[in-house]
């Protein structure tokens, strides 16, 4: 998976998030309101949200595997290639750093 392609996935992750607890919240504030329709729209959006945060347990649940899955790997390397590690650590800091200078 790219970056750009995680940082999508993350931010619909959270974006997923912020309306389930908006819609969580509109539930609270109508709970006293009455009426047959009321109630019977209540009941679907709230199925959809049992339904909407089961699916988002899931992705971070896959997310946290590939994750732990990518440090696992990068930690494997770095054991079997440590002065590889070291160099390319060397690079990155010293390109920062020139970057930095710049300003």
């Amino acid at each position: 998976m790219t970056e750009a392609t995680a940082a999508a996935r993350q931010q619909l992750l959270t974006d997923l998030k912020a309306v389930i607890a908006d819609s969580e919240e509109l539930l609270r504030a109508t709970a006293g309101a009455a009426g047959e329709r009321t109630a019977a729209v209540r009941a679907r959006v709230e199925e959809s949200l049992r339904v909407a945060r089961a699916k988002l347990d899931t992705i971070d649940d896959e997310v946290l595997g590939r994750m732990k899955e990518a440090a696992r790997t990068t930690d494997e390397y770095v054991r079997e290639h440590p002065w590889g590690a070291v160099g390319v650590a060397a690079a990155a800091g010293l390109l920062l750093g020139v970057l930095i200078a710049r300003r």
